[in-house]
């Protein structure tokens, strides 16, 4: 029995998915990512995905890359978040850039609508975050979790919802949700940190998952791997995410003037 090459692929591709490319070289893609849209394959969307999108325009590179290194991917998003995200294309740039994740050089920040205003106005949350799967897959607050550091700002502030920028310096799941819930200002949107964890006696709840909460990765900063220069790119959120932020009366200026 013959084995797959090395660079078999099971990520099929499909050029209707629809993203855009902020930045593109012959080492790394920079990509914006639709809120909507899953990452990767897996479970319910095997060619509907942004991987699936970026077969094929970049099938090549990414099939040359290999599980190994996740078809390039070098972070990802949850389906219901839109914004930036990095993927390799080469395997040094990809090994470089993914040294610099774990290492925590990569700059991540994030944009959120959430529910409440936060007190302080801004400051650091260190709560470590451990995963459970609850017929949801989520994270609590846990002394038993990883580490996990989000530095967040207040941007703007209108009745009860307020506009933040949140700079993880983690990537665990659900990272900046579980923190906000944590601070007591959840994301407008937001499902399952909201849930109760028991219903009322007699009565059964059904998880319908958010068609759109309000965070968008919208600044990334890394030293590009061939280069050798700090990059910083801004990318601002869309037009839904702006309709919403004007609707609750927060001012938008200081994010549409980047």
């Amino acid at each position: 029995m013959s084995s797959a090459p090395a660079n078999f692929s099971p990520v099929r591709p499909n050029p209707d998915v629809a993203f855009n490319i902020v930045h593109a070289d012959s080492d790394l893609l920079l990509v914006d990512k639709p809120a909507g849209l899953v990452t990767q394959p897996g479970l319910g969307h095997t060619r509907d995905t942004l991987l699936n999108g970026l077969f094929s325009k970049y099938g090549p590179q990414l099939k040359n890359l290999g599980v190994r290194r996740d078809w390039g991917l070098l972070h990802r998003l949850d389906k219901i978040t839109s914004g930036l995200l990095l993927v390799g294309l080469m395997p040094a740039a990809y090994d470089a850039l993914r040294d610099d994740f774990q290492n925590r050089r990569i700059e991540k920040e994030y944009l959120a609508i959430v529910q409440g205003t936060p007190d302080p106005a801004q400051g650091v949350i260190q709560a470590r975050l451990k995963e459970i799967h609850t017929g949801v897959k989520k994270v609590i607050v846990s002394r038993s979790g990883q580490e996990a550091l989000s530095a967040y700002r207040t941007l703007a502030v209108s009745g009860r919802s307020a506009l933040v920028a949140v700079n993880i310096k983690t990537g665990r799941l659900h990272q900046i949700r579980a923190h906000m819930m944590f601070l007591g200002t959840p994301l407008v949107g937001e499902d399952i940190y909201t849930l109760q964890e028991k219903p009322p006696a007699g009565k059964r709840t059904e998880h319908k998952p958010a068609v759109r909460i309000y965070l968008h990765s919208w600044r990334l900063g890394f030293k590009h791997p061939t280069e050798k220069k700090w990059r910083e790119f801004v990318q601002p959120p869309p037009a839904d995410f702006i309709a919403a932020a004007k609707r609750l009366g927060l001012d938008v200026s200081s994010i549409l003037a980047q």
